[in-house]
Parts: structure tokens; C-alpha cells; sequence
């Protein structure tokens, strides 16, 4: 691969803080859709609860999901230059998910280990 870049500075004349919440507005919706994941992500692990299913291969599905969502959180505050309000919201949800797989791994090892 090969390219160029730019690297531009400029300053507002006008309108500085209207740009700003706009790019504080957009990475707020994108941490709102974070938080949705994370809710799906917890029902998905209550689901495995009622099912019983606690297996290494739900396990490593969960885990694959988790990553996923830390890989785009990350993604996403790479891109708050300015320090959207939903940011800790988005961190606290995924911080809960993270407990609720740990949660759900120690189940899984327990189950696995009292079938041998």
C-alpha cells in the first residue's frame, strides 16, 4: 500500500461551539448504540443462564463479543476529540459486561469441572 496525507491546521472564525456539539452529538449516538450492544450482550449471557448452557464454545462466543464491543468502544473514543457526556456510560456498560462474562467463565469452569 501506498499514499499520501495532509496534515492541514485551521482555526473557527465562527461557529466553534455549534461544530463542536455536533461532533459531541454524533460520538454520543454512536456510545448510545454501544450501550444497546452491551444490553444485548447481557441478555445473550441471561439467555445462556436459562438454557443452562455453559459450555467452553459459549464461552469463547461471549468472548468473541466482548472484544468486538471493546475494539469499537475503543474505535469510538479514538474519535471524541472533544469529550462526549456519554462516553462514561459507554464505559460503565461495557465494564458491566466484562463483570457479567467473568461471572458467566467461573460458572462454565465450575460446570465443566463437576462433569469429569
Amino acid at each position: 500500500m501506498s499514499g499520501t496525507a495532509v496534515l492541514l491546521s485551521c482555526a473557527v472564525l465562527a461557529g466553534e461551539h455549534e461544530v463542536m456539539a455536533q461532533f459531541a452529538a454524533a460520538r454520543d449516538d454512536e456510545y448510545g448504540e454501544v450501550i444497546d450492544k452491551c444490553e444485548d450482550f447481557q441478555a445473550q449471557v441471561r439467555k445462556e443462564y436459562v438454557a443452562e448452557h455453559f459450555t467452553y464454545a459459549e464461552l469463547e462466543e461471549n468472548e468473541v463479543d466482548l472484544i468486538k464491543l471493546r475494539n469499537w468502544l475503543a474505535k469510538i473514543t479514538d474519535r471524541d476529540v472533544f469529550g462526549a457526556a456519554g462516553r462514561a456510560a459507554a464505559e460503565n456498560a461495557l465494564a458491566a459486561c466484562e463483570r457479567t462474562l467473568e461471572e458467566y467463565a467461573a460458572r462454565v469452569y465450575a460446570e465443566e469441572a463437576e462433569s469429569r
